[in-house]
Order: structure tokens, then sequence, then C-alpha cells
């Protein structure tokens, strides 16, 4: 085997590496909406800085929400992990919307809103979904199994 001949098997063999990789994120989001109602839903949470009592936000990621049960799942969009990055159950708290403004704006899917959840005491992230998306949480976060009682905060 000549020289270019190997440098093409190689190339050859990391295209194929590349095709499975995207080849296994699309069955990843497949699986995925087969086993529930899912919808776009990017995250963006804070976390503390060192030295400062004040929370700095981070970035925005790119996911995919999925309701099971009292539970809203979410999965990071380029991961190969069959489990939620982040699970919030339904006492979550909605506290407001706005639309995207700034560098914001080209981070995320276009028409998404973004929305302020409060968590528990001392967490809160911010979702960004489309504005039927956004119908649907507020539903969910609203609605409880029968029977259950829940206190209103």
């Amino acid at each position: 085997m000549s020289w270019w001949e190997a440098i093409l098997d190689g190339f050859g063999l990391i295209v194929a590496v590349i095709g499975l990789l995207l080849l296994s994120l699309f069955v990843r989001r497949r699986l995925l909406s087969r086993s529930g109602a899912t919808f776009e839903c990017s995250l963006r949470t804070t976390a503390p800085q060192k030295g400062t009592p004040a929370a700095t936000s981070r970035g925005w990621t790119l996911g995919v929400g999925r309701y099971t049960g009292d539970d809203l799942e979410w999965f990071r969009v380029f991961s190969f992990s069959p489990r939620p990055k982040h699970v919030f159950d339904r006492s979550m708290r909605v506290l407001g919307r706005r639309t995207p403004h700034g560098a914001e704006a080209f981070s995320l899917y276009a028409g998404h809103v973004v929305v302020n959840v409060h968590l528990d005491a001392d967490r809160k992230v911010e979702l960004a979904m489309s504005e039927g998306a956004l119908t649907g949480l507020l539903a969910w976060t609203e609605a409880a199994p029968p029977g259950q009682d829940r206190l209103l905060g």
C-alpha cells in the first residue's frame, strides 16, 4: 500500500466515525421524542461566583424538554447521554417572561421567549421556548394529579 492510499484510508475512517457520531445524535433525539411530549427548550443557569454573593449567568445551552409524570426532564441537544442533564419537578414557579435581546437572540431558536423560573430557595434558571411550549409549561405547572395536595406559592 502506498502512502497516499494510507492517507485516504485514514481520511475515510475519520469521515465514517464522524458520520456515526452524527447518526447517533439523530437516533438519540428520535428515541427521546418517542417516550413523551418533547419540545425545544434552551437553558441558562445561574451560578454563584467566587467572592461575590450575587449570581452570574452562564451562557445558553440548546436542549430538549420532556414531560414525564411530575417531572420536566431537560436534555442537552449535543450529548450522547440517554439520561437528562436536569430534572425539574412540578413545584417550580414561573416568575415572568421576556423576549430575547442583544446577542442572546442569536444564540436561541428563532421565535422563542425567555421564561424566568424559580426552582427552590436558592436556584433559579431561565428557559427559552416557543409560545406554544410556554402555554404547555404553564398548564403543566398549574395542574396536579387528582388527590395530591400542593401548597401554592
